[in-house]
């Protein structure tokens, strides 16, 4: 009887160690995820900020603060491709003082509150969910811009540009690219068959809206707004995942009149305005009651692009705050299905590869 008991279980263990190496052979790659060697004339700091700042202002300086995590190919992108350039390096080691925080990490950081967190609760209660997010301080200790994850070279040099020629004292951000960095060659506003027809009515009464919804805002001769219509916007898999929302796209700087969520009129330059909306395109997710719950400003790839939706229309984000561990698991998922994940392409998930 012993015996039969113990073919039994040497069985069971063979199958077990047998479907685990099965699984393991299966499991798709993840791909993309990128090791950065951050400058050497990064500076440790204080992690006090307001300190930082202080320190930052005796040498004519503001602070900037860069919040990363390990892997990420767009913190490699943008030590890579824009702080390796020769202009945009000086110009950020003369006026400012670069301090790189990780958004997992478990550092002591010291906020302008007073109040003392780790990195981790730090990036959450500046609700980082991209990266690099990137902080921009005064002297005062207020924060007078933010990018929300990677931006090329040459609308980073704006960036850099508009805070330490103090700017903010005289325009809007926003207003200040319109008159920094022309538009492109390219023409008008991409259309897509999942775009509302206009008038644009985002009324939200009663109990919600039947669906969520999205915005993008854009504008014409839009060479990064092209990138995103001809390489994201063109894979099937986000095309249908963004079809169970309403949909619409606005010229940021168009007076055209519409409905927004809380029921009144006024036009996309305005409500741009109202919403901080900085540059194009811009994508603003909303849940089904108005409420925004996710954008993205900056480089746009498929992947995340997808979570984003996903992120929003199961729900998710209301049992996980964290988008980048949404991503992660996201991924797993994908992974354990056999499909490839790469973080830092135009290909999807459900492609083969």
């Amino acid at each position: 009887m012993k015996k039969i008991q113990l073919k039994k279980i040497i069985v069971l263990v063979l199958f077990i160690v047998t479907f685990n190496a099965i699984a393991k052979e299966k499991l798709g790659e993840y791909r993309g995820a990128m090791d950065t060697e951050y400058p050497a004339w990064f500076k440790q700091g204080f992690l006090d900020f307001n300190e930082d700042i202080k320190e930052a202002a005796k040498e004519g300086k503001r602070l900037m603060i860069i919040f990363t995590q390990p892997g990420c190919p767009y913190c490699n992108a943008l030590v890579e491709r824009n702080l390796s350039q020769k202009e945009i390096e000086q110009k950020v080691r003369k006026n400012f003082d670069s301090i790189a925080l990780n958004m997992w990490g478990d550092r002591e950081v010291t906020f302008t509150d007073g109040k003392a967190y780790t990195e981790k609760t730090i990036s959450e209660k500046l609700k980082v969910q991209f990266t690099p997010t990137v902080l921009f301080f005064n002297e005062q200790g207020k924060i007078i811009l933010r990018l929300n994850g990677y931006i090329p070279p040459r609308r980073f040099n704006v960036a850099l540009d508009y805070v330490l020629k103090h700017q903010e004292k005289k325009m809007s951000y926003r207003n200040y690219v319109k008159a920094n960095l022309p538009p492109g060659k390219s023409g008008g506003l991409n259309k897509e068959d999942f775009f509302m027809q206009e008038p644009i009515n985002l009324a939200v009464k009663g109990k919600g809206r039947s669906k969520p919804f999205a915005v993008f805002f854009e504008q014409k001769h839009c060479p990064d707004c092209d990138v995103l219509h001809k390489k994201v916007l063109t894979d099937k898999y986000t095309r249908d995942i963004i079809k169970q929302f309403d949909v619409a796209q606005l010229d940021m700087w168009s007076n055209k009149t519409l409905v927004i969520p809380d029921g009144s009129k006024t036009t996309a330059k305005l409500w741009a305005k109202s919403l901080d909306v900085k540059y194009a395109p811009t994508l603003v997710i909303f849940n089904s009651q108005g409420k925004e719950i996710i954008r993205s400003e900056a480089f746009f790839k498929v992947f995340h692009t997808q979570g984003m939706f996903a992120y929003v229309l199961k729900g998710d984000y209301k049992k996980q705050p964290s988008f980048q561990r949404y991503l992660a698991a996201r991924a797993e998922h994908f992974r354990e299905q056999g499909k490839n994940i790469d973080i830092w392409s135009y290909k999807s998930a459900h492609d083969k590869n």
